[in-house]
């Protein structure tokens, strides 16, 4: 299920803004973290016996096989939507995560600046800007595109993450170890759920400490470019 008829309105007034520029300015539209099919397929994991979710935190992706950074931000330009794809758990399966993340199922995307004074641009980052949060649960088993009301500004080489403050069926399983995501914890924190860490302070640094082979966040953003 995908909200083609909002998303439409909000390229559609992008596509208006282009037509004004000056001759030889075109706007490009990218969805930032599609790649080719992979695999194996990147179909979240849930509600399998080995259904895993993202929780408590920020993430995003750092490699998918050879590509590396699929989810930094090729040229200057705004998100203007994001979409995610979502794993379908059981009824039981949705009580636990609910009981024990934090409540009900809720994401959004956060644009993160590197920090390029610290020694390693991927453990410091910045939040710059941010969606709102989605309630998630009625999505569950679909693919859904949510346009933003208000545009997030981004410049080239900013990285596209996905915020879980409570918990997502965004996770796709069983790549090889060149596939990869970091969270925003500390060293201390790469092994639990317990502590939330996603990152929502505007304007904050948080160190990406944490490191998680085989796996891939479900989740692309909409990016359109500026002439």
């Amino acid at each position: 299920m995908v909200h083609m008829k909002r998303l439409s309105t909000v390229i559609l007034a992008a596509c208006v803004l282009v037509l004004v520029m000056p001759a030889g300015s075109l706007a490009k539209l990218t969805e930032v973290g599609v790649m080719p099919e992979t695999t194996p397929p990147s179909v979240p994991s849930c509600p399998s016996s080995t259904c895993e979710a993202v929780s408590r935190t920020t993430g995003y992706q750092v490699s998918v096989g050879s590509t590396h950074g699929p989810l930094a931000v090729p040229r200057d330009g705004t998100i203007v939507a994001w979409t995610i794809a979502l794993g379908k758990p059981t009824s039981a399966q949705t009580k636990f995560f609910d009981a024990n993340e934090g409540g009900a199922a809720s994401a959004g995307i956060a644009v993160l600046r590197p920090d390029r004074h610290h020694k390693n641009l991927h453990y410091n980052l910045k939040l710059i800007g941010q969606s709102p949060l989605v309630q998630l649960e009625k999505y569950f088993g679909m693919t859904a595109q949510f346009p933003l009301a208000s545009t997030i500004p981004v410049k080239r080489g900013d990285v596209v993450a996905l915020t879980v403050p409570t918990w997502a069926p965004a996770l796709a399983l069983g790549f090889s170890k060149s596939t990869s995501w970091r969270a925003s914890r500390s060293k201390a924190q790469c092994a639990t759920t317990n502590a939330q860490t996603a990152q929502t302070q505007v304007g904050s640094f948080v160190q990406y400490f944490c490191l998680y082979q085989t796996a891939r966040l479900t989740y692309s953003a909409t990016l359109i470019s500026t002439p």
